[in-house]
Parts: structure tokens; sequence; C-alpha cells
């Protein structure tokens, strides 16, 4: 396989002749060669790769000849060849999104597992995933343009300082992904990105619905709290991966101890766990969400208090990165947000109180648009590196944002293939 600027270079070939053939249909290769600008041999010897991959297939032959030489193949894509894949690594399953040349969903689906899980099982059990959706969706990996991976923050962990680490009470900490960017590389031989899924899933948002946000503080409320953040049209990141981390801003110094080693983080107070336990602890013994949605709906005391304290400590976190970033929205993810409503309500109604008074200040508040696959969304957006959001996206040496030379733009997050 072509390796450095080499494989860039074919890459950028190989993506501008499957967009020629998105936007014109089927084509000869003389077609494509005028479009796209490349000689015939070099044309010729990206579409011999693509043909074998099965990026795209030969379809008929053109009824006028080009010049004295045989019918020409008339080439198109191949509607069952995957180019691009968004996989989001959560604490306690991993959702994988395959797309298209013209970034239209083909297949996605799920697999569960517990949050002890080591990233080696983890890994496998994602590919396995993979597997099963080509056997569900009859989709094939052959051309990956590139793969977008998702994992729990903070990633990337910072340098010099060794892993794994203990904590002040004890708590285990590890890097994250162990290994996982390279078993995707080396399955699929395609570029690899990895960054927090939450972040992510801020980009996401960023970017869906008619219009893109530049300003933007994306919070999550799950196992856990994490977050994003998109300042100036950028996805930021900081300087050692924490940017966005306000799950873990100490809102009570004397509160539970939190998986991070502090105590009294956001996360203590607001992520699903920790508002099921405070609403046993009150008496009001609920197993799930959906318990605590039945008693949200019915407007049980217990239930509305826990989620208004909940949400009045969310809204005062977010209420300091909104002073600090004035962003034009700020979006709570989770499916929390969709089936208790009053949590989006007590952010608005904290932020309205809490900044600065002009009405110019006051962001947008509003739950995600996207589900629960927002992350991997957020992956696909990444490998998707044209958008503007994504044009200064770190890149390391040895992983690539992307699958070409950044010509398209993107419309929403992805398309859904209906």
């Amino acid at each position: 396989m072509p390796s450095g600027v080499h494989a860039l270079v074919r890459r950028t070939h190989e993506e501008r002749v499957l967009r020629a053939l998105q936007e014109n249909g089927a084509m000869s290769r003389g077609e494509i060669a005028r479009i796209v600008g490349l000689s015939r041999t070099t044309l010729s010897e990206i579409t011999g790769s693509l043909l074998q991959r099965g990026a795209i297939v030969v379809v008929d032959t053109a009824s006028r000849r080009e010049g004295s030489g045989r019918p020409a193949e008339r080439l198109a894509l191949d509607p069952a060849s995957a180019q691009f894949m968004g996989v989001d690594f959560g604490h306690r399953r991993v959702h994988v999104v395959v797309a298209d040349a013209s970034h239209e969903i083909m297949a996605s689906g799920a697999t569960r597992y517990d949050d002890t899980t080591p990233w080696q099982e983890r890994t496998a059990l994602a590919l396995t995933l993979v597997e099963r959706l080509t056997a569900e969706a009859g989709v094939h990996y052959g051309a990956l343009q590139g793969i977008g991976i998702g994992v729990p923050g903070p990633y990337p962990a910072p340098e010099g300082r060794p892993w794994p680490r203990t904590t002040p009470s004890g708590t285990v900490l590890r890097p994250a992904p162990e290994g996982v960017d390279v078993a995707f590389a080396e399955r699929f031989d395609a570029p690899v990105i990895v960054d927090n899924n939450t972040r992510l899933a801020a980009l996401a948002e960023a970017i869906s619905g008619a219009e893109s946000v530049a300003d933007l503080v994306y919070v999550r409320l799950s196992d856990g709290v994490g977050g994003g953040l998109v300042v100036g049209g950028q996805l930021v990141t900081g300087s050692s991966g924490l940017a966005g981390e306000l799950g873990h801003v100490t809102v009570d110094p004397a509160g539970r101890p939190c998986r991070c080693g502090k105590r009294g983080c956001l996360e203590t107070v607001a992520s699903v766990p920790a508002i099921l336990a405070a609403c046993w602890e009150f008496g009001l013994p609920l197993k799930d969400l959906r318990d605590l949605a039945d008693a949200a709906a019915r407007a049980h005391p217990v239930a509305d208090r826990v989620l208004r304290e909940a949400a009045g400590a969310l809204g005062r976190v977010v209420g300091a990165a909104t002073m600090t970033l004035n962003p034009a929205k700020v979006v709570i993810g989770g499916e929390i947000t969709q089936l208790a409503p009053v949590i989006v309500e007590q952010v608005a109604a904290t932020l309205g109180a809490d900044l600065f008074p002009t009405a110019s200040a006051a962001p947008v508040v509003e739950a995600a648009r996207l589900s629960d696959d927002d992350g991997a969304i957020g992956a696909l957006a990444a490998v998707f590196h044209n958008s503007p959001l994504l044009a200064r996206y770190p890149e390391t040496a040895d992983v690539k944002a992307g699958a070409g030379a950044g010509e398209s733009t993107i419309e929403g997050a992805a398309h859904v293939r209906p």
C-alpha cells in the first residue's frame, strides 16, 4: 500500500473520482478524467484500485465509442460500498454507523457491555458488530476512506504522566483506548482518528440542522457527564484533551466521591446514576430511566426536586462556561433530557438568572437534536474533515482525519438513507 505523501495524494484523487460519480452518475473513464483533471494513466490506476476494492462497479458500456477503440465501459458507485465509519464507545455500549460516498448513513447498530469490560474485549465486540452489519445490511468495507472513533474522555492522556495512575482516593485511571485505533486501522486498512466521544457529539450538534453553529457549549448526561466546546467555528480539544470536561467541575467540595478521584464533581450530582441514587435517598425507589420518566410525568415531588437540583447545578456550571465563551447555543444531550424536559427548562432558567443581563448575552438552550448515536455521527463528521468546523482539526503524524482534499461540504451531521 502507498504510504506518506503518496498515500494522501492517492486518497485525494480517489475522493475526487468518487465525488464526480456521486454528482454525475455513471460515466466512462474519459468523462471522469475530463471532470477531475487527471491523466488517463493516473485515472486508470485510481479506478482500477477502486474497482478491485468494490468502491465502484462497471454498470454498462457507453453507447458511443471514445476515439477509435472499443466502446467505453461506464463506471458508477457501488451502492453497497461503505466509505466512512463512525464508532462511539460509551461506558456501557458501542455504537457503529457507516456511510456511503454521499455521506448517507447505510447501516447502524449497537452492542452493550459492562462498564468494567476491558478495551481489548470492547474492541472485539465492536468489530463483531461491524461484521454483523455486513450481513444484515449487505454493505462491504473494501473501500473505506476513513474511520472516526469516539472514546470516553478525557482523551488523549497528558504526555509525560505514566499510566495507569492511582488517584488519592484509590481510583485506578487507565488510558483509553488501548490499541483500538490500531485494531481498526489494521482490520480495514484505512486512516483512523480518535477523540473524546462527547466532544464528537458536540461537533455533531454544531453541524446538525439548517445552519452550523460557530459557538456552542454541549453537555451530555448519561452514565457520566461529559461536554464539548465549539468556539469560533472550531472543535476545541485543549492542551491535554480536557477541554469541555464540565462533568468534573466541582459543585460540592464535600460531596460524593467521583470516579475521577475528586469529590463533588457535577457528575456525582447530574449523571443518571446520581439522579436515581438521590431519588432513592429521598424515599422514591426508581430502577431506571423509564421509572424516572414516569415519575417526572406525574410531577412526583421527589423526582421533581431531584431533577431541578441536578439541573440547577448543571446550569451554574454551564453558566460559568457561557459567561466565559458567550456561545450562541447551549445543548443538553442524553436520553434523560428527552424523558425529563424539566432538566432543560431548569438549566435555561438558571442561565437566565445568572448571566449578564442583556438579551444578546443569552444563548439558546435546547435538548440535543440527535440521539444516542450522536457520538458516532460526530465521529463520522470528523472523517468528513472538509467541514468548515474542522478546517484545523488536529492531526497526528500517523492518524489523518479524513478521506480527501477538502472540496465538499457537510449538510448536517449526516444524511439518513430512507
